[in-house]
């Protein structure tokens, strides 16, 4: 198991979280689940671990994280401020300390010129507010969908590192956003 680099991300994860008396929560789109399957993976994971919400259309993000129609219409579902959305959505909905998101395009198709295949939105919620990564891959749809959880999971271990689940440093919020 130590070999898959989600599951050694998912193992320090777990152990962080359980030392610090963290909750986590995922709300995945592009990612499709493989962040919760992740940290699902190892056993223990309940001890921290309070639930997942894949949402892939905009319907599911609007009815089960609270994400603005409106927000969705003007940004559209790849973008910073949908990926803090559903970040905070799923922290307060899930009652969890750390809560991240995942929205992207993972291709093949539906890729723009503004956003294009690869293109991939990253937030994690805490009582310190919401980091948000923009990140683009290069790979095939499942390199992209696997580069994502593993950016997720990373940008947790963050979090959680930075302190008990408020980091002490203000939040960066998007850079690279639309």
């Amino acid at each position: 198991m130590a070999e898959d680099p989600l599951s050694v991300f998912a193992e320090r994860l777990q152990e962080l979280c359980l030392r610090l008396g963290l909750t986590v929560a995922t709300a995945e789109s592009c990612t499709g689940g493989l962040v919760a399957s992740a940290i699902t993976d190892v056993g223990g994971s309940s001890g921290y671990f309070r639930g997942g919400l894949v949402v892939y259309s905009n319907d599911a993000k609007i009815a089960l994280l609270g994400v603005a129609q409106e927000m969705l219409q003007t940004h559209g579902a790849v973008s910073a401020q949908v990926a803090r959305a559903m970040a905070l959505g799923a922290r307060a909905r899930l009652s969890a300390d750390l809560a991240v998101a995942v929205t992207g395009v993972a291709g093949p198709g539906g890729g723009s010129a503004s956003k294009p295949i690869g293109l991939t939105y990253v937030a994690v919620a805490d009582a310190a507010g919401v980091d948000v990564r923009r990140l683009v891959w290069t790979g095939d749809r499942l390199s992209n969908k696997q580069s994502s959880a593993r950016a997720a999971l990373e940008l947790l271990l963050q979090r959680a590192s930075a302190g008990s689940g408020s980091a002490g440093s203000a939040p960066a919020e998007g850079g690279g956003a639309e």
